[in-house]
């Protein structure tokens, strides 16, 4: 067999791990508790990078040196309460040089820190990349066993009980399945309230310590899990809970939804399509009950 040419055009990325890192905001994802998830580009990055905006630097550190990483780079610390201060200095950084920022645990930004630096990076045309990697919402996703094929992510659940009320309420008839954080010490009284409000039957999975040793996943109707966890639960904490059933919506409901969107201008398939995602109602069948009303009415 005749052998390719090599492309000597192919993206740096596609050329393994030789090429230097390149000036502007790497947002890398750390591992959630087993090293073994530290992929060769985080390791790379972490010896290679001329500043490193780290959530905690002391668990930087550590992370390095579990790794046998020495860190050459300038370590700022990154953290909720003092990220917005630092982003100009780190878009100075980055505009020359590699700045690679790192949560605890996890994918930055998905409800850790990172947003404030990769917003103003991209309006100012710093460039932005990612080292993907172990991340906690896809792996308690993919370990759960509900139906997750749509799904949202809330990051934390309320902690007040009025707000957190508030929010099961409107997940009541949502259909796609839910993941969100929850503490150890919060865990069973939101369960409780999810029972409650969702319904007992209504399934979902606590997942802890993902990664860890001690990893647990517990799937159960939502009553169970409740009662599961009141005895007490450690750990880092992801909940996932099953979406609801599709709700009950008349076709002149729906399409009184699709017309209130074209008189507001939206095109009617695009209306059809909004309105059909979460009806028992098809594109179709909405828009020509649409076009049929429409043409009757003259």
């Amino acid at each position: 067999m005749k052998q390719q040419p090599h492309d000597s055009t192919a993206h740096p990325a596609e050329q393994g791990t030789e090429q230097h890192l390149p000036h502007g905001i790497i947002v890398a994802a750390t591992p959630l508790g087993n090293l073994g998830d530290a992929s060769p580009r985080l390791i790379k990055a972490l010896e290679q990078a001329h500043v490193i905006a780290a959530e905690d630097t002391r668990r930087l550190r550590n992370l390095a040196n579990a790794l046998g990483v020495e860190l050459r780079a300038k370590v700022i610390s990154n953290f909720d309460h003092n990220e917005a201060g630092r982003v100009e200095e780190l878009l100075r950084a980055a505009r020359t040089s590699s700045v690679l920022v790192v949560s605890d645990a996890g994918m930055p930004v998905v409800s850790d820190p990172g947003h404030n630096i990769v917003a103003a990076a991209h309006q100012a045309g710093v460039p932005v990349t990612a080292i993907p990697g172990p991340s906690a919402v896809p792996t308690a996703l993919a370990l759960c066993g509900l139906n997750v094929g749509k799904f949202i992510f809330d990051g934390f659940a309320p902690r007040k009980d009025g707000t957190r009320r508030s929010w099961l309420e409107l997940l009541r008839s949502e259909r796609r399945a839910v993941c969100f954080f929850e503490s150890p010490h919060r865990l069973a009284d939101t369960l409780h309230l999810a029972a409650e409000i969702l319904g007992p039957d209504r399934r979902g999975a606590v997942c802890r310590e993902l990664t860890k040793l001690y990893e647990e996943v517990k799937q159960a109707p939502l009553a169970e899990l409740a009662e599961w966890a009141a005895s007490g639960v450690k750990g880092e904490i992801t909940v996932v809970i099953e979406g609801g059933e599709q709700p009950e919506i008349t076709l002149d409901d729906a399409l009184a939804r699709v017309s209130e969107l074209v008189d507001g201008g939206m095109r009617l398939k695009a209306a059809c399509k909004q309105i059909g995602t979460w009806t028992a109602h098809s594109n179709r069948e909405l828009y020509d009950a649409y076009v049929r009303a429409r043409d009757e009415r003259g």
